[in-house]
């Protein structure tokens, strides 16, 4: 019960919430690679009635999420519940604030998964529904909303891009062989994951060094075709011939590397290698996700080159430790996801 409840929801109406809240996080996902550096929303409307009208957020420029739902419901808004996971905005940007549109529309109830932490909401959006007579619950799907606009949060709290580390290997830890040839290590439908892990992420990051090894694009090649490719960030100089370009060349430790780009709008930095950059971004401890994709297959020696290059753990009570948060079979291959041991959820503000 929040502040705003004046009794306990009933069993039916947390399910109703429940219901409505997973599916405006299933129309956020949808919005993931079409959104940023806005943040991927999914709202729904449920009318007296039990009728539902949804939205996700349009590319920049384009409506927000609770602003498409409400569209779609019409004058069925008046007395309506407005489940959103992010808290609806009250400042001018691209688009007018949408609390002012969801105290026109005449809903009764708003409920919110977390709050926003952007210095220009941060508490105001729901302050200001509240002071409209709406009743507003906070932290219904906080868990799940969370975890899927981590990104954001993570660079509206830090002004730093969540960083996830991408690596393929075989099981023995290898990710290229002794001549420096990784290709193929993982399979079609692997590499076809990692596509969207590209797609879904502002930036590209790789070393110099893998440039010269593999000359990649470091293009998201996915159907559909995200609304825009990824900033391609070299760490050193590439070769002016390299297909990487146009490319940001930077020369800097990874917390600057950081700075920077969180400075340009990126919310997600998919980091991809090679072992000396992998070993930085870990060292550091500025990874927020491990992707691992891990083949049947083994080199079989100690000359193969390793996930990481750098000096590592010197005792086995200093391993770094994780929790898994999930493992994939994909084709032939294993996609394993790892969080950092004890990390915190992204604050929700308020729960339910």
């Amino acid at each position: 019960m929040t502040k705003a409840s004046q009794e306990p929801l009933g069993a039916a109406t947390r399910d109703q919430d429940l219901a409505a809240m997973h599916r405006a996080l299933e129309l956020a996902a949808s919005a993931r690679t079409r959104t940023s550096p806005n943040p991927w929303v999914g709202a729904v409307v449920v009318t007296p009635r039990g009728d539902s009208f949804e939205g996700a957020t349009a590319p920049p420029g384009g409506a927000h999420a609770e602003v498409v739902a409400l569209r779609a419901a019409g004058d069925r808004a008046r007395g309506a519940t407005l489940y959103t996971t992010l808290e609806p905005c009250v400042h001018h940007g691209r688009t007018p604030p949408c609390t002012g549109a969801v105290v026109a529309s005449g809903v009764s109830r708003v409920v919110v998964a977390v709050l926003d932490p952007d210095p220009q909401v941060s508490g105001r959006g729901v302050a200001e529904l509240r002071g409209q007579g709406i009743t507003v619950d906070v932290g219904v799907g906080a868990d799940e909303a969370s975890e899927q606009l981590a990104p954001y949060l993570k660079h509206r709290r830090t002004g730093r891009p969540w960083v996830v580390l991408k690596l393929a290997a075989t099981m023995d830890g290898r990710i290229a062989a002794p001549d420096g040839t990784a290709r193929w290590i993982t399979g079609d439908a692997a590499r076809a994951d990692a596509h969207r892990l590209r797609a879904s992420s502002d930036a590209v990051l790789v070393g110099a060094g893998t440039v010269r090894a593999d000359d990649p694009e470091l293009t998201a090649r996915v159907d559909p075709a995200p609304a825009h490719q990824p900033l391609r960030v070299v760490l050193g100089r590439a070769p002016d011939a390299a297909r990487v370009h146009p490319a940001l060349e930077l020369s800097a430790e990874p917390g600057a590397v950081l700075d920077e780009l969180g400075a340009k709008g990126v919310l997600q930095v998919l980091v991809e290698g090679g072992a000396r950059v992998a070993h930085a971004f870990h060292a550091a401890g500025l990874v927020d996700r491990y992707v691992l994709y891990l083949a049947p297959a083994l080199f079989g020696g100690d000359d193969a080159v390793p996930m990481f290059s750098g000096p590592g753990a010197p005792r086995v009570a200093e391993l770094w430790r994780g929790r898994l948060v999930s493992v994939t079979q994909l084709g032939t291959d294993v996609r394993v996801e790892l969080a950092p041991r004890g990390e915190a959820t992204p604050g929700v503000g308020e729960a339910a």
